[in-house]
């Protein structure tokens, strides 16, 4: 089957091209990646079709505009511009994959010119309810707000799809709740790179109490609401550890908080080694591969109902490990969080939480899976 994918960047989709690819797919990834960095993640140079050369002038100067600080705009021309180029130059393909808010023309074009299916990756829930939740967030400012455009290029893609692919079942509500029929819809779970996230030995046993959160810190991922809980477990001498940039959200600054800039993935997994719960308090996120990542690394997790974590719980042997707990309360949190660092855990040398489960949770099955839904169309 020749399959076209549609992305600015690398997101997701370049783990499912190389997966698409090793089940006998004829792959084209039509991105802003250049060929240098998508064979790091071993897609082979016979799949990339890079827009770069086409888009230089334009992702300079989106580039120069988020440096000055307009990054609000930079998105909207961007993913404009990467639309209207892949709608001219996709290759005749029976299936065209698009991500959301940069896929439409290039999905009109694929299924005109070459009548094929055309697949919307949206990570995130439908537009109107990810654009009602981060309203409703206290903030400061506007910069977790959805633009209007971004709400009419979705809406419009979402019209346009013959198939819209999502990750977890509380984002597949979300369409089902606004009208999209369930049988346009496709849920399919992220994967992990399970040899760059493998089980880890547990800390010392004189280590501290340690939680960890990998990701921007920032209102949208519900950083206020876990640095409150944390505050909650602070008389037991725990820690909260930090890595990755700093949002809209403010840094606490008593002891036993320590921040770590953004390091790159494949150093994550000391990161993870060093701690012994992953916390995620989102207030909106499809599924994040932090999640996925840690559970890997042999961390409990304990994360809200709107970050995917129930539709991991079906991959370990021991369903435990992940606590999922309402959105916005710091009490809950705290009260999980506790529980899991309290929870007996069997003495072993590695930390393996998924052990049966493991494979289910690469990047390989979540391939499997994308290749079965294709070819039962």
């Amino acid at each position: 089957m020749r399959v076209a994918i549609v992305t600015a960047g690398r997101f997701h989709v370049c783990d499912l091209a190389r997966e698409l690819d090793a089940h006998g797919h004829d792959v084209a990834l039509y991105s802003l990646v250049p060929p240098w960095r998508t064979r790091r993640f071993g897609l082979p140079a016979r799949c990339n079709r890079w827009l770069g050369p086409y888009l230089a002038p334009v992702y300079a100067a989106c580039r120069a505009a988020r440096r000055a600080g307009a990054g609000a705009v930079v998105n909207r021309i961007l993913y404009a511009a990467v639309g209207r180029v892949a709608a001219r130059a996709v290759e005749r393909c029976d299936v065209l994959i698009g991500m959301s808010q940069m896929s439409g023309a290039a999905m009109r074009a694929a299924q005109r010119r070459f009548g094929a299916r055309a697949v919307l990756e949206r990570g995130s829930r439908h537009i109107a309810s990810q654009r009602e939740i981060l309203a409703g967030i206290p903030c400061r400012g506007r910069a977790t707000l959805v633009p209007d455009w971004a709400v009419a290029r979705e809406l419009a893609e979402y019209e346009i799809a013959d198939v819209i692919s999502v990750p977890s079942r509380h984002v597949e509500r979300s369409f089902v709740e606004r009208g999209v029929a369930a049988h346009k819809l496709f849920r399919n779970p992220y994967g992990v790179d399970l040899d760059m996230f493998p089980a880890t030995a547990a800390p010392p046993p004189d280590a501290p109490p340690t939680v960890i959160m990998v990701g921007e810190w920032s209102l949208r991922k519900g950083c206020d609401v876990l640095a409150n809980a944390w505050r909650q477990l602070v008389p037991g001498g725990v820690r909260l550890v930090h890595v990755g940039r700093v949002g809209d959200a403010p840094l606490p600054d008593e002891p036993g908080f320590a921040h770590r800039g953004s390091v790159e993935q494949h150093a994550l997994t000391a990161c993870y080694a060093g701690a012994h719960v992953f916390a995620l308090a989102s207030r909106e996120e499809g599924l994040a591969l932090v999640q996925v990542q840690a559970l890997a690394s042999g961390l409990p997790v304990v994360a809200t109902d709107y970050t995917g974590a129930a539709d991991l719980q079906e991959y370990l042997d021991d369903p435990g490990a992940i606590t999922v707990v309402p959105v916005n309360d710091a009490g809950a949190l705290a009260q999980a969080l506790q529980a899991q660092l309290s929870a007996p855990r069997s003495p072993q040398r590695l930390r393996d939480l998924l052990r049966s489960g493991r494979q289910r949770l690469s990047w390989r099955e979540y391939g499997a899976r994308y290749d079965a839904m294709l070819r039962a169309a």
